[in-house]
């Protein structure tokens, strides 16, 4: 054989290869894909988890011992909380809020009472990581 007819065996065999690698792949992210059970959009639910139509979070009172009551609004102070608790006694007594547990939207413009854990903030005189909220009014 001569030198370019090795030249083209050995790039037909590494194409070859690789296509067969690249198939390979594609097999086995369809069968893993398919063997899983989850669902686009389905949550995993966490243990102790409440959901009513005034109470939702964690029914967790160690980890979540600190509570406030006020109205819900959006928005934090300087990047710290994505949400204020609006409470009596004037702009000092506004707790900031974040929470991975309760969606915090769904309760813009209530009356409710939360119970979560306080954080140490930069700018927040009361940063809380929100774990159960329950709906006042």
């Amino acid at each position: 054989m001569s030198p370019n007819g090795d030249k083209q065996k050995m790039r037909m065999v590494a194409v070859s290869v690789y296509v067969v690698l690249v198939l390979l792949g594609i097999g086995t992210g369809y069968l893993l894909f398919r063997n899983t059970n989850l669902t686009v959009g389905s949550s995993i639910e966490t243990p102790g988890m409440i959901k009513t139509e005034k109470v939702e979070g964690i029914a967790d009172t160690k980890t979540f011992k600190d509570s406030a009551e006020g109205t819900i609004e959006k928005g934090g102070i300087n990047g710290e909380g994505t949400h204020k608790l609006i409470r009596e006694g004037g702009p000092s007594q506004t707790a900031y809020l974040v929470s991975s547990v309760v969606d915090l939207d769904a309760y813009v413009g209530k009356k409710v009472k939360v119970w979560g854990e306080t954080f140490a903030a930069q700018k927040a005189a009361w940063l809380m990581d929100v774990g159960k909220i329950e709906i006042l009014e």
